[in-house]
């Protein structure tokens, strides 16, 4: 029987090219959705994937879309970094109950919120865990739910990112603050300081690597956490030359990011307060170290960076969410999100 997996975020960035990647390698891939019908019209169809009726808040709809599944990616997260707490949490505990019923590894894509600047700047996966941020705190939970989780029999793989981007990646900080969606590219509004590093993940790449380490599922631990290096860039500047180039303007205009005005709409706009508790993000290097990766499937997945870049800014200038090879584009999960 073909190898199958439920994908919980499948018209997000991260769910999306997740489906990619196994449809590329022949597997089944299942996508949960409230709508099939309406989602499948939107997002298209593609041989191997099947719409499934469900919602992540649902416990039993998870269990049942995972039947007879080896993998669960739990791709789905609240929008907009709103209800967390509230809607996250639940969330990835349904997809733990799902995964102890059925027996299938559940996958969950992490990411840097989990680190304060005590960190270091190049972190393994045993680095100290001291978040600054609401969010960090709720990441270092639901990974602790999978550790929890794991003593009871349940097994489970982190694959812990970088500032994701990419062409169906419309939430990313590239696409939504960086730059103006749906507009040719004049200037780019760059959060931090022009001389402190900074990680991002190309979510092809990411994808591939989930991929690749779930092929080795029988090296993998109960509980397992990897990093992604992804493209890293020692300076802000870098990174800045790297998006003129990969836009064909020679002297791309550089602009500063507005915390100021950030900081002045917290007490009204609660996605500015979710900002600016990232600035630290921006502020101090912060490099997450592959070597573990490196050593389970060999060579990191790596698009150059001028590629991986003009892929993203297309899709962003498209304004379109077009479907890739023939699979499904990206997109939102009817109110779920899983670009944080």
């Amino acid at each position: 029987m073909i190898d199958k997996i439920l994908v919980l975020g499948a018209t997000g960035g991260i769910g999306g090219e997740v489906a990619r990647a196994f449809l590329r390698r022949g597997w089944r891939v299942a996508a949960l959705t409230r709508r099939p019908e309406a989602v499948a019209e939107r997002f298209g169809r593609a041989p191997g994937l099947s719409w499934v009726t469900g919602d992540a808040m649902s416990a039993a709809d998870i269990c049942g879309a995972a039947r007879d599944a080896k993998l669960i990616f739990h791709g789905a997260h609240p929008a907009n970094y709103a209800h967390w707490e509230e809607w996250g949490i639940p969330m990835l505990a349904n997809s733990i109950a799902a995964a102890k019923a059925t027996g299938a590894r559940l996958i969950l894509p992490g990411n840097v919120y989990n680190f304060g600047p005590d960190a270091g700047a190049f972190v393994a996966e045993t680095a100290p865990q001291n978040p600054l941020t609401v969010k960090g705190r709720i990441r270092v939970r639901m990974e602790e739910m999978l550790r929890e989780a794991a003593r009871d029999g349940v097994r489970s793989l982190v694959v812990r990112a970088c500032d994701y981007f990419g062409p169906h990646a419309p939430s990313s900080w590239l696409t939504a603050a960086m730059t103006k969606p749906g507009t040719p590219l004049r200037a780019l509004t760059y959060p931090g300081p022009r001389d402190v590093g900074h990680g991002f993940a190309y979510l092809p790449d990411l994808a591939e690597a989930v991929a690749r380490l779930c092929e080795i599922d029988e090296r993998l631990g109960a509980f397992e956490v990897v990093h992604f290096g992804g493209h890293w860039f020692a300076r802000g500047t870098d990174f800045c030359d790297a998006v003129g180039r990969a836009a064909g303007i020679a002297d791309l205009r550089v602009r500063r990011f507005p915390w100021l005005a950030i900081g002045l709409a917290r007490p009204v706009w609660s996605l500015a307060r979710e900002l600016w508790e990232m600035r630290y993000l921006w502020r101090e290097p912060l490099r997450l170290d592959n070597r573990k990766l490196v050593a389970l499937i060999g060579r990191e997945p790596h698009t150059p960076i001028d590629q991986a870049l003009r892929a993203a800014l297309e899709g962003q200038a498209s304004g379109t969410a077009a479907v890739a090879h023939g699979v499904l584009p990206a997109g939102r999960m009817e109110g779920w999100s899983n670009a944080g």
